[in-house]
């Protein structure tokens, strides 16, 4: 989950309210909209304020909605002014300060539940081809020029496609491991400071610089109920 607003207390009572409502979450916070969109990381729930400095929640959640089409957001304000933007971005909720516990405990458990029933199985709709394909059966994805290899357990498919696009439609399952690739985790067998090899027996790139990141990442995967194939 990812909790963003720029007034510090806020984000330290929802952080706690969370964490006393749903122990062991992983949580990041983040003091501005833009910190959110330039990490490049999906979380299934998004707590958005709406009146910050730069980038306001509003706009911050269209861009949002682009790299991760199945976010449930949770817009936290002030003001009411704003609720029929937050309808037009599918907004799971609307909450107003200050935050009643109460209520915020009502709409995290909705929300815990509407993204346990998301993940159970998940697809990549390829607009282009009119496909469908079950994430789960997704090794990787490389990039290819101007085309994009789509490795399944069956089959290679290429299309015409950007990475981004690609990266925020899937699961908190897939990692970009280097800016030509994503791996599913839950079908690595080996890796190492250089590469990563699937179940396919195939390799591709790990970038050094996103190694301790990759492990990090890998590691709580595998704690919250990821597929270890090592």
């Amino acid at each position: 989950m990812a909790v963003v607003d720029d007034e510090k207390a806020i984000r330290e009572q929802i952080c706690a309210l969370i964490e006393e409502q749903q122990p062991g979450s992983h949580i990041e916070s983040y003091a501005a909209g833009e910190g959110l969109l330039a990490s490049g990381k999906r979380f299934d729930i998004v707590f958005l304020d709406i009146q910050m400095e730069g980038m306001n929640g509003i706009e911050v959640a269209r861009n949002l909605r682009k790299q991760q089409g199945d976010t449930i957001l949770i817009f936290i304000t002030g003001i009411k002014d704003y609720v029929f933007d937050a309808l037009d971005l599918y907004a799971f909720q609307y909450l107003l300060k200050p935050i009643d516990e109460g209520k915020f405990a009502e709409v995290l458990e909705r929300a815990v539940r509407e993204a346990a029933r998301k993940k159970e199985r998940r697809v990549l709709f390829i607009k282009s081809r009119n496909l469908t394909l079950d994430q789960s059966e997704i090794l990787y994805i490389e990039s290819r020029a101007k085309k994009v290899g789509i490795h399944t357990v069956r089959q290679t498919i290429e299309i015409y496609a950007a990475m981004d696009e690609l990266e925020g439609q899937l699961g908190e399952e897939f990692y970009r491991c280097h800016r030509a690739y994503i791996v599913n985790m839950d079908c690595i067998t080996e890796y190492d400071g250089e590469s990563i090899t699937l179940t396919d027996g195939d390799r591709v790139y790990l970038a050094k610089k996103k190694y301790g990141e990759f492990v990090k990442a890998y590691m709580w995967h595998l704690q919250n109920g990821g597929v270890s194939s090592v």
